[in-house]
């Protein structure tokens, strides 16, 4: 026989104070504690306390009378584990602030298991075993239960509501269970307490539990480990849990093992001696038992539990059977939503191959396997689905990983000769039509006992179904064999197979119908995110902008080059808004009620979300950068009525429903907006679509007094100018500065004129580097900080490093990028534009100002980390090494080329197109 050598273990603790500390709190007793008061002088300072540097508690009994006198067990308990970190007098608040310190003393725990591993075998297992129920995760904290214990002696009353009110809103199974076990235990004075909720139809019901063997303490104790599940269960009407589930009796006992129900096996498997049992059942509104909590051995030990305990956890016990209903039916509801989601992901898993079968049914029986936990899956398609005689043409099976069977089937086609397994069954689903699901095929006479046992693979439950294509016909059956938990396929398991099976039909006869029913399902779902969002505007809006006063451009200072985008607030930039319209002249010419107008704008408004810049603020600075080029410049000369129009609607709704995120992270993150308009110009039709939903809202229609054919061509304008913000088609526009750059560019060609106002939206688009600096620095830092968000999401959703561009970590290289951006993008467009139209010089002169800026910003941050480095190197005793270090870091053609950066305001790089993209 194995003997522990406990020195192993009292040397692991001396080494180990606060374990012991914690173990002593947890486990202690008043006699104990009692006991070793006396034999040490109490008023000297623990030797644990010495050691740890605390100062004794002046609100710990200085005698053992005190003790006695002392409130509860549990009081000594608290105050001994934190003598100096708690007093009588500390509020609630103050308590719930301990759960950090608690969840650090959770993680020293797992940390002293570790090193506990590493001592010789029967140590290592004593420590383990002591310290077991403290490493699991804390699931309540021990401040409020303390509170609770303080309530309990103060204020009954509110004692009692305080432990209704606990549990009233958890609707988490859970932990509503162990809630109601902690605070039986604190209402009884349990010193463990277990929870049995009832399971099964009526005529096989049984007991499971939910949390066995909870204690008082702070931590989740499981149901035995010792036992093949997480569950203990218990039959009906056997042992005292199941006679009160029965009878609906309590059962009050003061010794268990006098009472001819009690059953010690599981005080056997814990080695935890049972003397005491109260045990009570719990009903729902309806009178019906749907519980049963077991309460044992009373502290202090030896104790009976009283008639005034049953009488309290009478009480008490009828709200607990409130909130278990309502924890079921949430359970239900988030069980069969779970399940709708499921089938969702089933039919977007499914409809993504449609050309290969062997593909689809790969899926098929993959997505069975995980959906329904089951150990084999197959699926057997018809050779002729108009023959009466059933045969089938293939057949495939596929067994799942998790199944233990010392065998691996992989899916693999088979011809009929060699199909063994449940054939008769499959052929009789298949001729039926009708669903089969057998719980025990050894008492079921459809099942060929024989096939099952030359299959080498044993059959324990069956459920199989036809599949049905678009007409309603039998194109093949699907089974699954053996639930993995060896239960019984159920009638919750029938229907969603069956649910299933359905999208497994359309996905094997229907692909030609893939892309439409992505389309809709993408559609309906940003559409249903647009009206959860998004709403027009009311009517008292647009009657007060009717009658507001429209002050003159030249008041507003939309007419300058030099605009301040953050002068005007928003109810200012709807009235300059009007005002641009009204001097372009395109109202009058185009018959655009006014009313219709005010409500127009004020709807787009409220269709820019709340991002840090691609925001209604973005799209008014857009449309006035339009504005100012179209009558400062002049262009309205060359421009037609409608190309004007088209061109200011655009500005205005060319950032519609932004989401803060580019169009590359759509595709990476595979949302809706990506399903529905594909990977290319993404946001960018998403824009235009909601563009064109405005306009067909009712009383929001400007175009309305157009012609057919105007309003067909305006509608094309509109399109080309919102599609062409996208700023990967810059790439794409290289004819148009070799036109412009020889001098070939004509305004009589219709294509010249095309990528004409593409490039006049773009040159609006990033309109805010031309501005004064001030402003433009401000504008950068509003899209840096929608950059850094986007990427943040990339880091924590996606599991990718973000690009510099959008990593918050990398902020110092802002200066470096704008270089980049403006002499890559920014400065030959507006240079091409120059050569076109002389008066949008002052839009070069702004770049080139804002340019030197961002060269001696670049400048100054690396000198400052030069420097920065330098001091570090020489603090650290590294001269030497440091000024090697700082070349090194920064080579000599580099520190040259940034200063002929800033020295010279022309320098022009090549555009770095994967940067670039990222803007947009």
């Amino acid at each position: 026989m194995t003997t522990f050598d406990f020195s192993d273990v009292e040397a692991f603790l001396d080494c180990h104070p606060e374990l012991f500390e914690e173990y002593l709190a947890r486990k202690g007793k008043c006699d104990t504690l009692s006991r070793w008061l006396k034999e040490h002088q109490p008023s000297k300072t623990s030797p644990v306390e010495e050691k740890r540097g605390v100062a004794r508690d002046p609100f710990w009994p200085t005698n053992p009378d005190g003790l006695k006198r002392r409130s509860s067990h549990m009081e000594l308990r608290r105050n001994f584990a934190r003598s100096k970190a708690m007093t009588a007098h500390r509020t609630y608040d103050e308590h719930v602030s301990l759960t950090a310190h608690e969840s650090q003393s959770s993680m020293r725990r797992r940390a002293l298991l570790r090193k506990a591993s590493s001592l010789p075998p029967t140590t290592a297992h004593i420590l383990s075993a002591l310290l077991e129920s403290r490493v699991n995760v804390p699931q309540y904290a021990s401040s409020a239960i303390d509170y609770k214990y303080r309530l309990k002696e103060s204020n009954e009353r509110e004692f009692f509501l305080e432990l209704v009110k606990d549990i009233s809103n958890e609707l988490d199974m859970t932990n509503l269970s162990y809630k109601i076990l902690i605070n039986v235990c604190i209402m009884v004075n349990a010193d463990r307490c277990s929870l049995f909720l009832v399971e099964g139809p009526s005529h096989k019901r049984t007991l499971v539990s939910k949390f066995f063997d909870v204690h008082s303490g702070t931590t989740v104790r499981p149901s035995s480990s010792t036992l093949d599940s997480n569950e203990v269960q218990v039959p009906w009407g056997k042992g005292i849990i199941g006679y009160v589930a029965e009878h609906g009796e309590t059962v009050n006992i003061p010794n268990a093992y006098e009472d001819h129900r009690f059953s010690d096996e599981i005080d056997k498997l814990t080695g935890y001696k049972t003397q005491s049992i109260l045990c009570m059942a719990i009903r729902n509104s309806d009178g019906e038992v749907i519980g049963v909590v077991q309460a044992i051995n009373k502290n202090p030990s030896g104790t009976p539990f009283t008639e005034d305990d049953e009488k309290v956890l009478q009480m008490y016990l009828p709200f607990c059977g409130i909130s278990i209903s309502n924890a079921k039916l949430f359970s239900e509801s988030r069980k069969e939503y779970e399940r709708s989601r499921a089938l969702l992901e089933v039919v977007n898993d499914l409809f993504e191959e449609q050309t290969d079968l062997e593909k689809i049914v790969r899926k098929i029986m993959q997505r069975a396997l995980t959906l329904l936990q089951c150990e084999r899956c197959s699926v057997l398609l018809l050779e002729d689905i108009h023959s009466p005689v059933v045969k089938f043409s293939q057949t495939f099976e596929l067994m799942s990983p998790l199944c233990s069977v010392d065998h691996d089937i992989s899916m693999e086609k088979v011809s009929c000769s060699d199909w063994l397994i449940n054939n008769s069954i499959a052929e009789l689903v298949a001729s039926t039509g009708l669903p089969v699901n057998i719980s025990d095929v050894c008492q079921d006479p459809r099942f060929d006992a024989e096939a099952d046992q030359a299959s080498g693979f044993h059959i324990r439950s069956v459920l199989c179904v036809p599949i049905w294509n678009r007409t309603h016909q039998i194109i093949g059956v699907a089974q699954i064999l053996n639930r993995l938990d060896r239960k019984t396929f159920n009638d919750a398991d029938q229907r969603l197979f069956e649910a299933f099976v359905i999208f497994c039909g359309l996905g094997i006869n229907n692909t030609m119908m893939y892309n439409q029913v992505k389309k809709t399902w993408a559609k309906q779902s940003v559409a249903l995110d647009m009206l959860s969002y998004h709403a027009t505007c009311s009517k008292a809006e647009v009657d007060r902008l009717k009658a507001a006063k429209i002050p003159l451009s030249s008041e507003l200072g939309i007419d300058e080059f030099h605009f301040n985008d953050f002068s005007l607030d928003n109810d200012a930039m709807i009235t300059a808004s009007l005002r641009m319209f009204l001097e372009l002249g395109v109202v009058q010419k185009f018959k655009i009620d006014y009313e219709v107008l005010c409500r127009w704008l004020l709807t787009v408004r409220k269709n820019y979300r709340t991002v840090a810049y691609h925001n209604w603020r973005h799209a008014f600075n857009v449309s006035q950068c339009m504005f100012v080029m179209i009558t400062t410049a002049g262009f309205q000369e060359v421009l037609t009525d409608t190309e004007t129009l088209a061109l200011m609607v655009g500005c205005f709704c060319h950032d519609l429903d932004h989401r803060g995120t580019n169009n590359a992270f759509q595709a990476k993150s595979g949302s809706a907006l990506a399903l529905l308009y594909g990977t290319s110009a993404t946001l960018e039709h998403h824009h235009f679509n909601h563009a064109v939903m405005i306009l067909q809202s009712e009383g929001h229609n400007i175009f309305a007094n157009l012609s057919s054919k105007e309003y067909s061509n305006m509608m094309q304008l509109l399109k080309q100018a919102i599609l062409s913000t996208d700023l990967t088609l810059y790439f794409k526009r290289t004819k148009f500065f070799e036109c412009v750059l020889s001098g070939q560019f004509s305004w009589s060609n219709e294509e010249h004129r095309d990528m004409f106002r593409s490039m006049l939206m773009t040159a609006c688009d990033l309109g805010a580097v031309t501005r004064p600096w001030e402003i433009s620095k401000q504008v950068a830092e509003l899209v840096t900080s929608e950059f850094f968000e986007q990427g943040d999401r990339e880091r924590s959703e996606l599991k990718l490093t973000p690009a510099a561009i959008f990593d918050r970590n990398r902020k110092d290289e802002l200066p470096v990028l704008q270089l980049e951006w403006i002499d890559g993008i920014c400065k030959p467009l507006y240079e091409a534009l120059v050569k076109l139209n002389r008066k949008l010089q002052p839009m070069v002169d702004g770049i080139d100002a804002n340019r030197k800026k961002w060269a001696e910003l670049c400048l100054s941050y690396q000198q400052t980390r030069r420097a920065s480095e330098c001091i570090s190197s020489l603090e650290a005793g590294e001269t030497e090494s440091s000024q090697s270090s700082v070349s090194t870091h920064e080579p000599e053609s580099s520190q040259s080329e940034a200063t002929n950066q800033s020295e010279d305001s022309t320098h022009c790089v090549e555009p770095n197109q994967a940067t670039v993209a990222n803007y947009k």
